[in-house]
């Protein structure tokens, strides 16, 4: 529940509507019912105030589609007015799962295709809404923000363009880069992180941990990921290690140049429980080959921790690391598409971020500090107490 009364002490910019594409319907509905229930427990001299309708709802959804011809051609159309409200547009830009019928073909929808049916609603707006926020928790484009050679500069020119057709704010998570924010300075640009998340799913599925410097250690799979480790490291009190990616640079595959060797730079890990953190499992060659060479290290346990369980290879080689007992838990955030069968895997944990992803949303609307929602560091430490001292926690 955000703090109630912060939020009683602004004025909300503008009647909040929240539009779930397509691609994040299921997240979109359990963001909606907890904004329905906040905003029940708030404000209520508001509710019967006519210059507040619409404050209450029982659903702020918004009804819109991207219907497509037999081309593949798309639209963007409202079936509702949207005039003077404050949208918030929640997009998954790598839900693979979704289909549409080209000439008789079926295609399945691409990063381009759900970044094209955004554009499509902001465009349907057509400058009638009070404000435009985009939530695309994963960036889409992201792993292309720099120029390195003479290559696109993919995720700059993305937001560049969502900027000039009229979005003020983009919210995102864990983005491989936050820099690229550089691209549109004027606009806003919010970048979360799950670390609470994370440690929330992992205590109430583990009941043995020992967290302090000596049974515990978070490691970053590359020197990318560090200040991801180090925050969180820092917030438990343990300390950090890293890997270093060696890389064939003579050589690409699959898009990127392959991986010689991992080096450990880091405390001793004999025995010690081992989170690794990082911002997305693609392929998960990278992570389990980071979790074997701590396994060999003898490391007690390892947590591997990821915002984006992309999967893109499938679940068969998590499957045989599992059974060879090279990882013990995989936990990632459900802010992107999950494989459905990776949710009966007995490895795998369900970091919620439905309720985090609300109270932004909810803070943003009232245009309140996102500090308020931002660190989770008083948080994490209540909810570590809570689990030291083998209390119920109600998290």
């Amino acid at each position: 529940m955000p703090d109630v009364q912060k939020l009683e002490s602004a004025l909300p910019v503008a009647p909040l509507k929240l539009i779930a594409m397509k691609s994040a319907e299921k997240l979109g509905r359990r963001v909606n019912d907890y904004l329905v229930d906040f905003r029940k427990n708030i404000h209520h001299s508001l509710k019967n105030d006519p210059a507040f309708r619409g404050y209450a709802e029982d659903s702020f959804l918004c009804d819109v589609e991207c219907p497509r011809f037999g081309t593949g051609e798309g639209k963007g159309i409202f079936h509702e007015s949207i005039r003077g409200k404050d949208l918030f547009i929640l997009v998954d830009v790598c839900n693979h799962s979704l289909t549409y019928r080209v000439n008789d073909f079926t295609n399945h929808m691409s990063p381009d295709d759900h970044y094209q049916d955004l554009k499509r609603v902001i465009a349907a707006a057509m400058g009638k809404a009070h404000r435009i926020n985009v939530i695309m928790p994963f960036l889409y484009e992201g792993r292309q923000h720099k120029r390195s050679t003479r290559e696109s500069l993919d995720c700059a020119f993305a937001l560049e363009e969502l900027s000039a057709m009229g979005v003020d704010n983009f919210i995102t998570f864990d983005a491989h880069d936050p820099r690229v924010q550089n691209a549109v300075p004027l606009a806003g640009f919010d970048n979360f992180t799950a670390h609470y998340q994370f440690l929330r799913a992992i205590l109430r599925n583990v009941p043995d941990l020992l967290i302090d410097k000596e049974h515990t250690l978070v490691i970053s799979p590359d020197e990318g990921a560090l200040s991801r480790a180090v925050y969180f490291a820092g917030v438990l009190g343990v300390d950090t290690g890293m890997f270093y990616k060696r890389r064939d640079y003579s050589t690409i595959v699959n898009g990127k140049n392959p991986i010689v060797a991992h080096e450990f730079l880091g405390d001793n890990v004999d025995g010690k429980d081992v989170f690794i953190i990082d911002d997305m499992i693609s392929s998960g060659e990278s992570i389990l080959d980071t979790a074997r060479q701590l396994k060999t290290m003898n490391a007690k346990r390892v947590f591997l921790c990821a915002t984006f369980g992309l999967f893109t290879n499938g679940l068969d080689s998590f499957d045989k690391a599992y059974e060879q007992c090279v990882f013990d838990r995989v936990i990632c955030t459900n802010l992107c598409y999950l494989p459905p069968e990776i949710r009966q895997r007995p490895y795998f944990l369900e970091a919620d971020m439905s309720k985090f992803l609300a109270s932004i949303i909810d803070f943003t609307n009232h245009d309140s500090s996102l500090g308020n929602v931002l660190t989770p560091t008083e948080k994490i430490h209540k909810i570590l107490d809570l689990y030291n001292q083998r209390e119920e926690m109600d998290i």
